[in-house]
């Protein structure tokens, strides 16, 4: 029960994240008020790395800031690590 929770929480993570992008995104086209760097960051990191890297790519938002590319790889990683480690953990028990 505990890794489907956890897939559902990632999934909605990155969900949320890639709006957040595409929204942020569309708002500076408009030369509106954006939202934080440091928020755009945590969503990846916290959960919605692949939602955060796909939206990267879509929206051609962000590529070119590195420490951006770093924190959602460096998120993808752990989030990958959690899954793997949940599902070897459930495969044991």
């Amino acid at each position: 029960m505990g890794s489907k929770l956890y897939i559902s929480y990632l999934l909605l993570m990155s969900i949320i994240a890639y709006i957040a992008y595409g929204r942020d995104k569309r708002l500076a086209k408009q030369h509106k008020w954006r939202t934080p760097e440091r928020t755009l960051l945590l969503l990846g990191f916290l959960g919605g790395a692949p939602g955060a890297l796909a939206a990267m790519q879509v929206f051609r938002h962000k590529t070119k800031h590195w420490y951006f590319w770093i924190v959602n790889l460096l998120g993808l990683l752990w989030q990958i690590g959690a899954i793997i480690l949940l599902l070897y953990r459930r495969s044991t028990s």
